[in-house]
């Protein structure tokens, strides 16, 4: 059966979802901070650590954004191929509602024309991801990404006999390289495998993933634990200040490529990687 879904339900959702992101902390992100908190070694850390949780507490109650960076809207969108889309397109209604989130929420817009830089003035238009997956629903996924850490992203096109240890050297390399500037501790995303654009997109979505969820089965998640201990002995710290918790989490996706090549890719996020989930 069809099921017809209004175009002013997911823009109105959209929007929601875009204030909610920026504003308040995801329950798996809060979870996994406070814990960053306890195990925290270095007393400037623990510090530094405090105040971002005493920031979060704020911006929740208050309903203020979490960081004065509210990011450029990144859509993920898994659309059941039993369902019609009714009153207007879909993109349409996806930018419709990252307008009216940006503009109502009163979020900074950030969103500019690449060369001219030019403001769009209400931060659209988003980065939108389609899937087409079975049944009657839409999943979506909202991401406002800042660019403190996307800035700090990268692309490894490595050679097959590289292997898994040039894959943990890539994802070392990439979070060394981004020191203090992706706002540590952070979440890393990391894509292995497909082509060029596709590495680069799971590594995007894998920065999506709830964190209580059990990590991808065989060598993808004896990996994520591993450069987790990696990357947190590289000592950055929190704030780039030195200390033991760099990372929060390191989550990897992964996807079958071609003989000749390995890509890798990095993409990092903020202590806070905000996020919001909705099925409609």
């Amino acid at each position: 059966m069809i099921r017809t879904i209004q175009a002013e339900e997911i823009t109105r959702n959209i929007k929601e979802m875009c204030i909610e992101a920026n504003h308040v902390l995801s329950d798996d992100m809060k979870n996994v901070f406070c814990d960053a908190v306890r195990r925290e070694r270095s007393p400037l850390g623990r510090q530094i650590l405090e105040q971002l949780e005493e920031n979060l507490k704020i911006a929740g109650e208050d309903r203020i954004p979490i960081c004065q960076d509210t990011g450029m809207a990144v859509i993920f969108l898994k659309i059941g191929q039993d369902v019609h889309i009714e009153g207007g397109s879909l993109a349409d209604a996806v930018n419709q509602g990252v307008h009216d989130g940006y503009v109502e929420g009163y979020l900074r817009k950030s969103v500019v024309e690449p060369v001219d830089r030019i403001n769009t003035k209400d931060n659209t238009p988003a980065v939108i991801h389609y899937e087409i997956t079975d049944g009657d629903r839409i999943d979506i996924t909202v991401a406002p990404k800042g660019f403190g850490s996307e800035n700090m992203s990268r692309i490894f096109m490595l050679k097959p006999a590289d292997g898994i240890e040039g894959i943990k050297e890539a994802v070392l390399t990439a979070v060394r390289d981004a020191g203090p500037n992706a706002c540590p501790p952070m979440v890393i995303g990391v894509g292995i495998g497909g082509t060029f654009e596709k590495c680069a997109e799971m590594a995007k979505h894998a920065l999506t993933r709830k964190l209580e969820e059990e990590p991808p089965a065989g060598y993808a998640g004896e990996l994520e634990k591993e450069l987790l201990e990696k990357v947190n002995r590289l000592g950055i710290g929190p704030g780039g200040l030195g200390g033991s918790v760099t990372a929060l989490a390191v989550n990897i996706e992964t996807y079958p490529t071609h003989i000749a090549g390995l890509p890798v890719a990095v993409n990092i996020c903020c202590h806070v990687n905000r996020h919001a989930h909705r099925i409609i």
